[in-house]
Protein backbone atom coordinates (compact mmCIF):
# COMPACT_ATOMS: atom_id res chain seq x y z
CA UNK A 1 0.00 0.00 0.00
CA UNK A 2 1.07 3.57 -0.56
CA UNK A 3 0.91 4.22 3.18
CA UNK A 4 3.62 1.63 3.70
CA UNK A 5 5.69 3.12 0.89
CA UNK A 6 5.36 6.51 2.54
CA UNK A 7 6.50 5.16 5.90
CA UNK A 8 9.41 3.36 4.25
CA UNK A 9 10.56 6.51 2.48
CA UNK A 10 10.45 8.53 5.71
CA UNK A 11 12.36 5.72 7.43
CA UNK A 12 15.16 5.70 4.86
CA UNK A 13 15.46 9.47 4.90
CA UNK A 14 15.33 10.05 8.62
CA UNK A 15 14.47 7.39 11.14
CA UNK A 16 13.42 3.79 11.62
CA UNK A 17 9.83 2.85 11.00
CA UNK A 18 9.82 -0.74 9.76
CA UNK A 19 8.30 -1.38 6.37
CA UNK A 20 6.22 -4.23 7.54
CA UNK A 21 5.45 -6.29 4.53
CA UNK A 22 2.18 -7.73 5.77
CA UNK A 23 1.02 -7.40 9.34
CA UNK A 24 1.97 -4.07 10.83
CA UNK A 25 0.21 -3.83 14.21
CA UNK A 26 -2.16 -0.91 14.13
CA UNK A 27 -1.62 -0.10 10.45
CA UNK A 28 -2.00 -3.05 8.11
CA UNK A 29 -2.95 -6.70 8.36
CA UNK A 30 -2.37 -10.29 7.37
CA UNK A 31 -1.96 -10.65 3.64
CA UNK A 32 -1.99 -13.76 1.50
CA UNK A 33 -2.65 -14.99 -2.02
CA UNK A 34 -5.57 -16.45 -3.82
CA UNK A 35 -7.61 -18.96 -1.87
CA UNK A 36 -9.05 -22.24 -3.02
CA UNK A 37 -6.07 -23.33 -5.11
CA UNK A 38 -4.93 -25.83 -2.52
CA UNK A 39 -6.69 -26.74 0.71
CA UNK A 40 -4.24 -28.98 2.47
CA UNK A 41 -4.22 -32.72 3.00
CA UNK A 42 -7.44 -34.69 2.87
CA UNK A 43 -9.28 -35.88 5.93
CA UNK A 44 -8.13 -39.43 5.28
CA UNK A 45 -4.52 -38.49 6.06
CA UNK A 46 -3.41 -40.66 9.02
CA UNK A 47 -1.67 -37.66 10.56
CA UNK A 48 -4.89 -35.65 10.67
CA UNK A 49 -7.69 -38.03 11.62
CA UNK A 50 -8.02 -37.14 15.32
CA UNK A 51 -5.99 -35.63 18.12
CA UNK A 52 -5.38 -38.93 19.91
CA UNK A 53 -3.25 -40.06 16.97
CA UNK A 54 -2.13 -36.71 15.59
CA UNK A 55 1.59 -36.38 14.91
CA UNK A 56 2.24 -32.61 14.63
CA UNK A 57 5.45 -33.04 12.64
CA UNK A 58 3.83 -35.42 10.16
CA UNK A 59 0.73 -33.23 9.94
CA UNK A 60 2.86 -30.17 9.21
CA UNK A 61 4.70 -31.98 6.45
CA UNK A 62 1.40 -33.20 5.00
CA UNK A 63 0.15 -29.62 4.75
CA UNK A 64 3.38 -28.50 3.09
CA UNK A 65 3.33 -31.43 0.68
CA UNK A 66 -0.21 -30.48 -0.40
CA UNK A 67 1.12 -27.43 -2.27
CA UNK A 68 1.61 -28.21 -5.98
CA UNK A 69 5.23 -28.15 -7.07
CA UNK A 70 4.73 -25.36 -9.63
CA UNK A 71 3.08 -23.09 -7.07
CA UNK A 72 5.83 -23.72 -4.55
CA UNK A 73 8.45 -22.93 -7.18
CA UNK A 74 6.66 -19.71 -8.13
CA UNK A 75 6.32 -18.47 -4.56
CA UNK A 76 9.93 -19.34 -3.75
CA UNK A 77 11.11 -17.39 -6.80
CA UNK A 78 9.03 -14.37 -5.81
CA UNK A 79 10.25 -14.32 -2.23
CA UNK A 80 13.89 -15.04 -3.01
CA UNK A 81 13.82 -12.22 -5.56
CA UNK A 82 13.05 -9.96 -2.61
CA UNK A 83 16.48 -10.76 -1.16
CA UNK A 84 18.08 -9.06 -4.14
CA UNK A 85 15.59 -6.20 -4.13
CA UNK A 86 16.57 -5.46 -0.54
CA UNK A 87 20.16 -5.07 -1.75
CA UNK A 88 19.30 -3.07 -4.88
CA UNK A 89 17.08 -0.69 -2.92
CA UNK A 90 19.92 -0.02 -0.52
CA UNK A 91 22.44 0.49 -3.33
CA UNK A 92 20.06 2.87 -5.07
CA UNK A 93 19.43 4.90 -1.91
CA UNK A 94 23.18 5.08 -1.29
CA UNK A 95 23.92 6.04 -4.89
CA UNK A 96 21.35 8.86 -4.82
CA UNK A 97 22.84 10.28 -1.63
CA UNK A 98 26.41 10.07 -2.97
CA UNK A 99 25.32 11.70 -6.25
CA UNK A 100 23.66 14.63 -4.48
CA UNK A 101 26.71 15.14 -2.27
CA UNK A 102 29.59 14.62 -4.73
CA UNK A 103 27.98 16.66 -7.50
CA UNK A 104 27.19 19.41 -4.96
CA UNK A 105 23.57 19.40 -6.11
CA UNK A 106 22.57 19.37 -2.45
CA UNK A 107 24.82 22.34 -1.66
CA UNK A 108 23.49 24.34 -4.62
CA UNK A 109 19.93 23.52 -3.59
CA UNK A 110 20.69 24.80 -0.08
CA UNK A 111 22.18 27.99 -1.50
CA UNK A 112 19.08 28.53 -3.63
CA UNK A 113 16.60 28.23 -0.77
CA UNK A 114 18.76 30.48 1.41
CA UNK A 115 18.55 33.15 -1.29
CA UNK A 116 14.77 32.76 -1.52
CA UNK A 117 14.08 33.31 2.18
CA UNK A 118 15.93 34.07 5.38
CA UNK A 119 13.49 32.11 7.55
CA UNK A 120 15.15 28.85 8.58
CA UNK A 121 11.98 26.78 8.82
CA UNK A 122 10.85 27.89 5.39
CA UNK A 123 14.29 27.08 4.00
CA UNK A 124 13.99 23.55 5.38
CA UNK A 125 10.49 23.15 3.96
CA UNK A 126 11.53 24.28 0.48
CA UNK A 127 14.66 22.13 0.47
CA UNK A 128 12.72 19.11 1.76
CA UNK A 129 10.09 19.27 -0.98
CA UNK A 130 12.69 19.47 -3.74
CA UNK A 131 14.88 16.82 -2.13
CA UNK A 132 12.00 14.36 -1.70
CA UNK A 133 10.93 14.95 -5.29
CA UNK A 134 14.47 14.26 -6.52
CA UNK A 135 14.67 11.04 -4.52
CA UNK A 136 11.28 9.93 -5.84
CA UNK A 137 12.16 10.64 -9.48
CA UNK A 138 15.58 8.98 -9.29
CA UNK A 139 14.17 5.88 -7.60
CA UNK A 140 11.07 5.66 -9.81
CA UNK A 141 12.41 3.06 -12.31
CA UNK A 142 13.11 0.54 -9.55
CA UNK A 143 9.87 1.49 -7.82
CA UNK A 144 7.75 0.85 -10.90
CA UNK A 145 9.49 -2.48 -11.54
CA UNK A 146 9.22 -3.69 -7.94
CA UNK A 147 5.70 -2.55 -7.14
CA UNK A 148 3.97 -2.70 -10.53
CA UNK A 149 5.57 -4.93 -13.16
CA UNK A 150 6.88 -7.54 -10.75
CA UNK A 151 3.57 -7.77 -8.87
CA UNK A 152 1.74 -8.31 -12.15
CA UNK A 153 4.35 -10.85 -13.26
CA UNK A 154 3.53 -13.03 -10.24
CA UNK A 155 -0.22 -12.46 -10.40
CA UNK A 156 -0.44 -10.41 -7.21
CA UNK A 157 -1.70 -7.11 -8.65
CA UNK A 158 -4.92 -6.09 -10.41
CA UNK A 159 -4.46 -2.38 -11.17
CA UNK A 160 -3.59 -0.97 -14.56
CA UNK A 161 -0.73 1.49 -14.73
CA UNK A 162 -2.76 4.74 -14.71
CA UNK A 163 -4.61 3.66 -11.55
CA UNK A 164 -1.38 2.55 -9.90
CA UNK A 165 0.39 5.77 -10.80
CA UNK A 166 -2.51 7.84 -9.47
CA UNK A 167 -2.11 6.18 -6.08
CA UNK A 168 1.64 6.72 -6.27
CA UNK A 169 0.96 10.39 -6.88
CA UNK A 170 -1.32 10.57 -3.83
CA UNK A 171 1.31 8.82 -1.74
CA UNK A 172 3.95 11.24 -2.98
CA UNK A 173 1.78 14.16 -1.92
CA UNK A 174 1.42 12.70 1.58
CA UNK A 175 5.17 12.14 1.73
CA UNK A 176 5.95 15.71 0.69
CA UNK A 177 3.67 17.18 3.33
CA UNK A 178 4.49 14.84 6.22
CA UNK A 179 8.17 14.52 5.33
CA UNK A 180 8.62 18.28 5.14
CA UNK A 181 6.92 18.80 8.50
CA UNK A 182 9.09 16.16 10.11
CA UNK A 183 12.29 17.59 8.66
CA UNK A 184 11.38 21.14 9.70
CA UNK A 185 11.06 19.95 13.29
CA UNK A 186 14.17 17.77 13.08
CA UNK A 187 16.34 20.58 11.72
CA UNK A 188 15.08 22.92 14.41
CA UNK A 189 16.45 20.36 16.87
CA UNK A 190 19.75 20.25 14.94
CA UNK A 191 20.13 24.03 15.22
CA UNK A 192 19.26 24.26 18.91
CA UNK A 193 20.98 21.11 20.17
CA UNK A 194 23.91 20.28 17.84
CA UNK A 195 25.55 18.08 20.50
CA UNK A 196 22.50 16.21 21.80
CA UNK A 197 20.29 16.20 18.70
CA UNK A 198 20.40 12.39 18.56
CA UNK A 199 18.47 12.22 21.86
CA UNK A 200 15.88 14.85 20.99
CA UNK A 201 15.67 13.57 17.42
CA UNK A 202 14.68 10.14 18.71
CA UNK A 203 11.86 11.70 20.73
CA UNK A 204 10.64 13.55 17.65
CA UNK A 205 10.73 10.35 15.56
CA UNK A 206 8.71 8.40 18.13
CA UNK A 207 6.12 11.17 18.50
CA UNK A 208 5.83 11.49 14.73
CA UNK A 209 5.31 7.75 14.21
CA UNK A 210 2.73 7.72 17.04
CA UNK A 211 0.89 10.53 15.28
CA UNK A 212 0.90 8.54 12.02
CA UNK A 213 -0.64 5.55 13.83
CA UNK A 214 -3.47 7.77 15.04
CA UNK A 215 -4.32 9.51 11.78
CA UNK A 216 -3.65 6.69 9.28
CA UNK A 217 -6.95 4.80 9.71
CA UNK A 218 -9.02 7.98 9.64
CA UNK A 219 -7.30 10.24 7.13
CA UNK A 220 -4.71 8.35 5.08
CA UNK A 221 -6.00 4.85 4.34
CA UNK A 222 -9.39 6.09 3.02
CA UNK A 223 -7.49 7.99 0.33
CA UNK A 224 -6.63 4.67 -1.28
CA UNK A 225 -9.58 2.42 -0.46
CA UNK A 226 -13.26 2.62 0.43
CA UNK A 227 -14.28 1.35 3.86
CA UNK A 228 -17.90 0.33 4.34
CA UNK A 229 -19.71 -1.70 7.02
CA UNK A 230 -19.66 -5.44 6.38
CA UNK A 231 -23.13 -6.61 5.34
CA UNK A 232 -22.68 -10.34 6.03
CA UNK A 233 -23.95 -10.82 9.61
CA UNK A 234 -22.78 -14.42 9.82
CA UNK A 235 -19.22 -13.17 9.40
CA UNK A 236 -19.40 -9.84 11.24
CA UNK A 237 -21.08 -11.37 14.28
CA UNK A 238 -18.44 -14.12 14.49
CA UNK A 239 -15.74 -11.44 14.45
CA UNK A 240 -17.51 -9.15 16.93
CA UNK A 241 -18.04 -12.06 19.31
CA UNK A 242 -14.27 -12.52 19.51
CA UNK A 243 -13.77 -8.76 19.80
CA UNK A 244 -16.23 -8.46 22.70
CA UNK A 245 -14.60 -11.42 24.47
CA UNK A 246 -11.29 -9.53 24.31
CA UNK A 247 -12.75 -6.09 25.17
CA UNK A 248 -11.88 -4.47 21.85
CA UNK A 249 -14.00 -1.27 21.70
CA UNK A 250 -15.77 -1.71 18.34
CA UNK A 251 -19.37 -2.35 17.38
CA UNK A 252 -19.04 -3.00 13.65
CA UNK A 253 -16.72 -4.56 11.09
CA UNK A 254 -15.61 -2.81 7.89
CA UNK A 255 -14.99 -4.21 4.43
CA UNK A 256 -12.25 -2.77 2.22
CA UNK A 257 -12.25 -2.87 -1.59
CA UNK A 258 -8.64 -4.10 -1.88
CA UNK A 259 -9.41 -6.29 -4.89
CA UNK A 260 -9.11 -3.22 -7.08
CA UNK A 261 -5.40 -3.24 -6.27
CA UNK A 262 -4.30 -6.75 -5.32
CA UNK A 263 -5.21 -10.43 -5.16
CA UNK A 264 -3.90 -10.77 -1.60
CA UNK A 265 -6.16 -11.25 1.38
CA UNK A 266 -5.80 -8.74 4.17
CA UNK A 267 -7.26 -7.70 7.52
CA UNK A 268 -6.39 -5.44 10.41
CA UNK A 269 -7.39 -4.16 13.81
CA UNK A 270 -6.01 -0.66 13.70
CA UNK A 271 -6.13 2.67 15.47
CA UNK A 272 -5.68 4.04 18.97
CA UNK A 273 -7.23 6.76 21.14
CA UNK A 274 -10.75 6.31 19.83
CA UNK A 275 -9.87 5.43 16.22
CA UNK A 276 -9.93 1.64 16.70
CA UNK A 277 -11.36 -0.16 13.68
CA UNK A 278 -11.69 -3.78 12.56
CA UNK A 279 -11.47 -4.19 8.79
CA UNK A 280 -11.02 -7.04 6.35
CA UNK A 281 -10.68 -6.80 2.61
CA UNK A 282 -13.04 -8.19 0.01
CA UNK A 283 -10.44 -10.72 -1.13
CA UNK A 284 -10.54 -12.32 2.30
CA UNK A 285 -14.33 -12.53 2.12
CA UNK A 286 -14.31 -14.05 -1.36
CA UNK A 287 -11.41 -16.44 -1.00
CA UNK A 288 -11.57 -17.76 2.56
CA UNK A 289 -13.95 -19.85 4.62
CA UNK A 290 -15.34 -18.68 7.96
CA UNK A 291 -12.80 -20.74 9.98
CA UNK A 292 -9.97 -19.12 8.00
CA UNK A 293 -11.45 -15.65 8.50
CA UNK A 294 -11.78 -16.30 12.22
CA UNK A 295 -8.14 -17.41 12.39
CA UNK A 296 -6.97 -14.28 10.56
CA UNK A 297 -9.07 -11.87 12.61
CA UNK A 298 -8.10 -13.48 15.91
CA UNK A 299 -4.44 -13.00 14.94
CA UNK A 300 -5.07 -9.32 14.21
CA UNK A 301 -6.91 -8.91 17.53
CA UNK A 302 -3.82 -10.36 19.16
CA UNK A 303 -1.78 -7.40 17.98
CA UNK A 304 -4.30 -5.05 19.57
CA UNK A 305 -4.82 -6.89 22.85
CA UNK A 306 -1.11 -7.55 23.35
CA UNK A 307 -0.27 -3.87 22.72
CA UNK A 308 2.16 -4.69 19.96
CA UNK A 309 1.96 -1.20 18.52
CA UNK A 310 3.20 0.32 21.78
CA UNK A 311 5.79 -2.41 22.28
CA UNK A 312 7.22 -2.01 18.80
CA UNK A 313 7.23 1.75 19.26
CA UNK A 314 9.33 1.27 22.39
CA UNK A 315 11.71 -1.18 20.73
CA UNK A 316 12.10 1.08 17.73
CA UNK A 317 12.64 4.11 19.93
CA UNK A 318 15.64 2.32 21.42
CA UNK A 319 16.74 1.26 17.95
CA UNK A 320 16.49 4.81 16.59
CA UNK A 321 18.38 6.16 19.58
CA UNK A 322 21.27 3.81 18.87
CA UNK A 323 21.08 4.56 15.15
CA UNK A 324 21.08 8.31 15.68
CA UNK A 325 24.01 8.05 18.12
CA UNK A 326 26.04 6.16 15.52
CA UNK A 327 24.89 8.56 12.81
CA UNK A 328 26.08 11.54 14.85
CA UNK A 329 29.59 10.11 15.18
CA UNK A 330 29.85 9.05 11.54
CA UNK A 331 28.30 12.29 10.26
CA UNK A 332 30.83 14.44 12.13
CA UNK A 333 33.71 12.26 10.93
CA UNK A 334 32.51 12.43 7.31
CA UNK A 335 32.14 16.21 7.44
CA UNK A 336 35.71 16.56 8.74
CA UNK A 337 36.96 14.34 5.92
CA UNK A 338 34.81 15.46 2.95
CA UNK A 339 32.81 18.44 4.18
CA UNK A 340 34.81 21.01 2.23
CA UNK A 341 34.50 18.99 -0.98
CA UNK A 342 30.74 18.58 -0.54
CA UNK A 343 30.30 22.09 0.90
CA UNK A 344 28.59 20.66 3.96
CA UNK A 345 29.12 22.71 7.11
CA UNK A 346 27.58 20.54 9.84
CA UNK A 347 24.56 18.69 11.07
CA UNK A 348 22.30 21.79 10.88
CA UNK A 349 23.31 22.41 7.26
CA UNK A 350 20.57 21.36 4.84
CA UNK A 351 23.18 20.26 2.31
CA UNK A 352 24.05 17.42 4.68
CA UNK A 353 20.64 15.70 4.50
CA UNK A 354 21.81 13.20 1.83
CA UNK A 355 24.73 12.30 4.12
CA UNK A 356 22.34 11.80 7.02
CA UNK A 357 20.17 9.60 4.80
CA UNK A 358 23.20 7.63 3.55
CA UNK A 359 24.46 6.82 7.04
CA UNK A 360 21.08 5.93 8.47
CA UNK A 361 19.97 3.86 5.47
CA UNK A 362 23.22 1.89 5.82
CA UNK A 363 22.42 1.31 9.47
CA UNK A 364 18.91 0.16 8.55
CA UNK A 365 20.26 -2.20 5.90
CA UNK A 366 22.80 -3.81 8.22
CA UNK A 367 20.21 -4.09 10.99
CA UNK A 368 17.68 -5.91 8.77
CA UNK A 369 17.93 -9.23 10.68
CA UNK A 370 17.41 -7.46 14.01
CA UNK A 371 14.43 -5.45 12.76
CA UNK A 372 12.88 -8.55 11.21
CA UNK A 373 13.38 -10.49 14.45
CA UNK A 374 11.64 -7.80 16.51
CA UNK A 375 8.60 -7.93 14.25
CA UNK A 376 8.69 -11.72 13.86
CA UNK A 377 8.55 -12.20 17.64
CA UNK A 378 5.41 -10.08 17.91
CA UNK A 379 3.87 -11.94 14.97
CA UNK A 380 4.46 -15.26 16.68
CA UNK A 381 2.84 -13.90 19.84
CA UNK A 382 -0.17 -12.81 17.76
CA UNK A 383 -0.27 -16.28 16.18
CA UNK A 384 -0.41 -17.89 19.63
CA UNK A 385 -3.14 -15.49 20.73
CA UNK A 386 -5.04 -16.09 17.51
CA UNK A 387 -5.04 -19.88 17.70
CA UNK A 388 -6.19 -19.80 21.32
CA UNK A 389 -8.94 -17.29 20.53
CA UNK A 390 -10.26 -18.74 17.28
CA UNK A 391 -9.58 -22.42 18.05
CA UNK A 392 -9.21 -22.92 14.30
CA UNK A 393 -5.96 -24.86 13.73
CA UNK A 394 -6.92 -25.98 10.23
CA UNK A 395 -8.06 -22.47 9.36
CA UNK A 396 -4.69 -21.16 10.51
CA UNK A 397 -2.87 -23.80 8.45
CA UNK A 398 -4.87 -22.97 5.31
CA UNK A 399 -4.14 -19.26 5.68
CA UNK A 400 -0.44 -20.05 6.13
CA UNK A 401 -0.52 -21.91 2.81
CA UNK A 402 -2.17 -18.94 1.12
CA UNK A 403 0.46 -16.62 2.52
CA UNK A 404 2.90 -19.08 1.00
CA UNK A 405 1.74 -18.06 -2.47
CA UNK A 406 4.20 -15.18 -2.24
CA UNK A 407 6.33 -16.08 0.78
CA UNK A 408 8.68 -19.04 0.91
CA UNK A 409 6.90 -21.74 2.92
CA UNK A 410 9.86 -23.80 4.05
CA UNK A 411 13.00 -21.63 4.31
CA UNK A 412 16.28 -22.56 5.93
CA UNK A 413 16.77 -21.29 9.51
CA UNK A 414 19.28 -18.70 8.28
CA UNK A 415 16.86 -17.41 5.64
CA UNK A 416 14.10 -17.10 8.19
CA UNK A 417 16.38 -15.21 10.61
CA UNK A 418 17.62 -12.70 8.04
CA UNK A 419 14.73 -12.15 5.66
CA UNK A 420 11.47 -13.08 7.41
CA UNK A 421 9.60 -10.44 9.40
CA UNK A 422 6.87 -13.06 10.03
CA UNK A 423 7.11 -16.71 11.02
CA UNK A 424 7.44 -18.96 8.00
CA UNK A 425 4.50 -21.00 6.79
CA UNK A 426 6.17 -24.11 8.17
CA UNK A 427 6.48 -22.55 11.65
CA UNK A 428 2.89 -21.34 11.63
CA UNK A 429 1.45 -24.67 10.53
CA UNK A 430 3.54 -26.47 13.15
CA UNK A 431 2.15 -24.16 15.85
CA UNK A 432 -1.38 -24.93 14.64
CA UNK A 433 -0.76 -28.67 14.62
CA UNK A 434 0.87 -28.61 18.06
CA UNK A 435 -2.17 -26.76 19.39
CA UNK A 436 -4.48 -29.17 17.63
CA UNK A 437 -2.80 -32.21 19.17
CA UNK A 438 -2.86 -30.69 22.65
CA UNK A 439 -6.31 -29.10 22.74
CA UNK A 440 -8.91 -30.79 20.58
CA UNK A 441 -10.61 -33.83 22.14
CA UNK A 442 -10.06 -37.27 20.72
CA UNK A 443 -12.62 -38.30 18.14
CA UNK A 444 -13.51 -34.73 17.10
CA UNK A 445 -13.79 -34.25 13.35
CA UNK A 446 -10.45 -32.72 12.43
CA UNK A 447 -10.82 -32.69 8.67
CA UNK A 448 -8.78 -29.75 7.28
CA UNK A 449 -11.49 -29.34 4.62
CA UNK A 450 -14.35 -28.75 7.03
Amino acid sequence: MAVKNFLLLIAILTFSIPAFSEETPGVTGTQGETAGKFNGPGSDSPALQHSARLDPAAATQAWLDSVPRDKRKNSDAYFEGGYWLLLWNYFLAAAISILLLSSRISARLRDSVERITRYKNLQVACYSVIYLLLVYVLSFPLNVYEHFFREHQYGLATQNFPAWFQEQFIGLGITLVAGSIFLVVLYAVFRRAPKTWWIWGTAIAVVFSFFILIIAPVFIEPLFNTYKPLTKPEISEAILTMARANQIPVDQVFEVDASRQTTRVSANVSGILGTTRIALNDNLLKQCTLPEIRAVMAHEMGHYVLNHGAKLMTYLGIFVLIGFALTRMLFDAAVKRWGEKWRVRGIADLAGLPLLALIFSTFLFLATPLLNTLVRVTEREADAFGINTSREPDGMAKVALKLGAYRKLNPTPLEEFIFFDHPSGRARIRMAMDWKAANLPAGENLSPNR
